[in-house]
């Protein structure tokens, strides 16, 4: 066998991903069944052992970048608990509210401002659905649309900086996080406008409510109170941007920044609040760094076998130009997104499909926005999305139930995806202007 190896690479990519997707199938969780089908090769192979699970899993959290995933999860949770989401609302009531669709157009511009916030769609999901579906289904909006558009808004949080995917591609495909965070801007832009145009459309066909148009001062009052809450996504990014701190410390200036609102400008932040925000976001980091540690073993097995290689050997031969690369890229990425977590995805796939863009010239960022936007989609797409899961979950309906008006909401979706490709200028432009060094 080449390399002294007992498997070769189709026979241990086979054992991996066989034992892998067999596992998802019986509802293993996914952080356990990476660590499981890693476990039957390093059995198997001599030159391995089965302590190599657990030393590349702990060698994956040794990492300064990761820390920032629990902060900016905490900076999050610290907001809702102290009033801060509710300023935020007030704001995006009054800047959209009197817009045919109403509540769900206010809806999907707090996503956009809780994105700049939070860097986790499972938390705005979370905390959105409790807020938004009961309110939309008392005015007399669809049950279904209502977790649909939830749902589907909850995606902003990790295309819009900061985000918790941009912290992790940049950590482990070695990409500046400050031009991933730059390169986000636009396309959340225009995923934003797509939702409400969306909106919009169901809005005027089946009459939904809206409310009074704002007056200016009305407006203005909104604004100023909510005015130090949008400062952190400014804070978080210039910080990241002009050198002053990198993207685990702005996480912990986040977090401070959020306890300083809530705590001594707002004061609406009780101990108990603060202990359920501190608690919350230990369980959602825990499970999203779990992910991580067993997807590091997992990749380093594919690394160790030149799996990648081996499965991209006949790409090569398509002839592919950047263009082509990019729509091959997000398709990878979409059906990926289907069944496994993004964090994962990352770090097995994009390591995998790095190789294509680097040899076709494609920017790095550029391929990072075509895959996060790609695995952000992934988070409404049965079976895996996870965030369709939990709107549904909170509004007490199945999934395949919302799946019609997500699907009409996605197509937009796409479209701007499918410019993000064919226009690369669209991510590029603000890195260009503000910081050309990042790009490559």
């Amino acid at each position: 066998m080449p390399g002294g190896n007992v498997l070769a690479p189709a026979e241990a990519a086979a054992i991996l991903f066989v034992l892998f997707f067999g596992l998802l199938a019986l509802r293993v969780p996914v952080a356990f069944a990476l660590g499981l089908a890693v476990l039957p090769i390093t059995l198997i192979e001599p030159r391995l052992g089965p302590l190599l699970l657990v030393g590349e899993t702990f060698n994956a959290y040794n990492s300064f970048i990761l820390l920032a995933v629990p902060f900016f999860l905490l900076t999050a949770n610290l907001m809702n608990a102290g009033g801060i989401t509710s300023r935020l609302m007030e704001l995006a009531r009054a800047l959209v509210g009197h817009i045919p669709g109403g509540l769900a157009q206010v809806n999907v511009v707090l996503s956009f401002f809780f994105a700049g916030i939070s860097g986790s769609s499972t938390a705005d999901a979370a905390s959105q659905s409790r807020i938004f579906i009961p309110a939309q289904v008392k005015l007399g909006m669809d049950l279904r649309f209502s977790v649909a558009i939830t749902a589907c808004s909850s995606v902003l949080a990790v295309i819009i900086p900061p985000s918790i995917l941009m912290i992790v591609w940049g950590g482990i495909l070695t990409v500046s996080i400050g031009g991933l965070f730059l390169a986000g801007i636009v396309p959340g832009m225009l995923i934003t406008l797509a939702l409400m145009g969306t909106v919009y459309g169901y809005a005027r066909r089946r009459n939904y409510p809206v409310f009074e148009r704002a007056g200016l001062r009305e407006t203005l009052c909104a604004a100023a109170h909510a005015f130090p809450a949008l400062l952190t996504p400014l804070l978080i990014v210039s910080g990241k941007l002009f050198g002053w701190f990198t993207a685990t410390e702005s996480g912990c200036i986040a977090v401070i920044y959020a306890a300083v609102l809530s705590l001594v400008v707002y004061r609406e932040m009780s101990a108990e609040g603060f202990y359920r925000a501190v608690l919350e976001s230990a369980r959602f980091a825990s499970v999203a760094l779990f992910c991580v540690g067993t997807a590091s073993a997992f990749g380093w097995l594919l690394a160790y076998y030149q799996i990648p290689q081996f499965m991209l050997a006949g790409v090569a031969s398509w002839g592919m130009g950047t263009t082509a690369t990019g729509f091959f890229v997000a398709f990878v990425f979409l059906v990926v997104g289907c069944f496994l977590d993004a964090i994962p995805s990352i770090i097995i796939v994009g390591t995998i499909l790095q190789p294509i863009t680097q040899a076709v010239g494609m920017d790095q960022i550029h391929f990072a926005l075509i895959g996060i936007i790609s695995l952000a989609f992934g988070l409404v797409t049965p079976p895996y999305g996870l965030c369709l899961m939990i709107a549904a979950h909170i509004g007490g309906i199945r999934v395949i139930d919302a799946i019609r008006d997500v699907c009409i909401m996605l197509v937009p979706m796409l479209g701007v995806l499918a410019l993000v490709i064919l226009f690369p200028g669209l991510v590029l432009a603000i890195p260009r202007l503000a910081a050309p060094g990042m790009l490559g």
